[in-house]
């Protein structure tokens, strides 16, 4: 494989229904200042991460965004320790579904569900 494809992913958007609550939420949990823009129709929340080294992504609202709790799962990066997020995530107004478990060599993760109606994971190596 060569540089150019190292990741299956490349960028995600979580869509959201009510754009600030989930904008609140998400800052609060990962104890972040969202920065917020408009793409072509698509009002989005950039969620952290290392542009020079990992795959972003956004919360986004608009015509073709529907949150759900089935399909596709992903699991956002809670590193160093997902506790931490964790902790945060039912006085954000979010409810924790299953809590931090080891995942034999990978890490750890946990399962929540956003303001939203959207059910997303938590990955840290710790």
């Amino acid at each position: 494989m060569d540089a150019q494809h190292i990741h299956a992913v490349s960028w995600f958007e979580i869509p959201v229904e009510d754009f600030e609550r989930a904008r609140k939420f998400y800052s609060t949990i990962f104890d972040y200042e969202m920065p917020t823009q408009d793409f072509e129709g698509t009002k989005m929340g950039i969620l952290p991460y290392d542009q020079d080294k990992g795959i972003g992504g956004a919360i986004a609202k608009s015509e073709h965004h529907t949150p759900a709790k089935e399909g596709v799962a992903l699991y956002l990066t809670a590193d160093p320790d997902l506790s931490a997020v964790l902790d945060r995530i039912e006085d954000a107004g979010g409810s924790v579904i299953t809590g931090k478990s080891a995942v034999g060599n990978q890490g750890y993760v946990a399962i929540f569900d956003d303001t939203e109606g959207n059910r997303l994971g938590l990955h840290s190596n710790g």
